[in-house]
């Protein structure tokens, strides 16, 4: 099972950061959000070439999640 881990999508949006669509992901993997939160600034000036007046991001979790199980008491 494949680690849980986070990706950016770069979204281009319309004015005021409407009808956004996702336009690229980057390619790299961050260990947690915040991780990938502080690459943000670097990401989004490598991809300011994207055709929309507002560019801009959004971490991701992918990977393997796992459900938390939560103990339920019989019924008798």
């Amino acid at each position: 099972m494949e680690p849980l881990f986070y990706v950016m999508a770069i979204m281009g949006c319309g004015d005021g950061s409407t009808a956004c669509q996702q336009a690229r992901v980057e390619p790299a993997h961050y260990q947690s959000i915040r991780a990938c939160q502080m690459a943000m600034p670097a990401a989004l000036a490598r991809n300011s070439d994207i055709d929309y007046p507002v560019v801009t991001a959004s971490c991701r979790a992918t990977g393997a999640r796992l459900a938390q199980a939560t103990p339920r008491t019989p019924r008798g």
